[in-house]
């Protein structure tokens, strides 16, 4: 078969506790974001995707990943 099996995607859900620059930052990113794609989404919607986005730019985590 060619699909390799699917990766669990059983949803985890975490808390944190952001300082008030940060919740506020957070906002204005979702700001911008509804700004330059028309749709505004959630600030806790679009957490997963700014750590995920992060995480992928992040060269001495990658390396360390592929290391392992």
């Amino acid at each position: 078969m060619k699909l390799a099996k699917l990766p669990d995607r059983t949803p985890i859900k975490m808390s944190i506790v952001l300082t008030p620059a940060l919740a506020q930052r957070l906002r204005e990113y979702a700001d911008l974001y509804a700004e330059t794609y028309g749709n505004k989404e959630q600030v806790t919607d679009l957490i997963p995707f700014i750590l995920e986005a992060f995480l992928d730019k992040d060269t001495t985590f990658r390396r360390k990943q592929s290391d392992a």
